[in-house]
């Protein structure tokens, strides 16, 4: 899902970065948000509200707003819209609490 040829923009080929959202492992590329990773995947709901369970993904896309947060294992509650992935970090919809290991 993501975009191979531009008619303007060169298309430049990133190395693959891995990491976990849920417990499953996804590819991403380097560079990458968190956000713009799960949706070249075609995962666009990132958590559910805690109120009425309605799916929430990205909103603004600049970091302004909260509906994209995720939890971060070992830092807690961050943007996914602005959060920069890398090779083993592990992601999930909810906070998790303390799951250090």
């Amino acid at each position: 899902m993501r975009i191979q040829k531009h008619p303007v923009m060169k298309i430049i080929e990133k190395e693959d970065v891995e990491f976990i959202f849920n417990d499953t492992k996804i590819i991403g590329k380097k560079g990458d948000s968190l956000a713009s990773a799960l949706w070249a995947n075609g995962m666009k709901t990132l958590r559910q509200t805690e109120k009425e369970n309605n799916s929430r993904g990205i909103y603004c896309g600049i970091g302004n707003c909260y509906d994209c947060r995720v939890y971060l294992q070992g830092s807690g509650m961050v943007r996914a819209c602005i959060t920069p992935i890398k090779s083993g970090m592990e992601f999930y919809s909810e906070d998790r609490g303390d799951m250090s290991s």
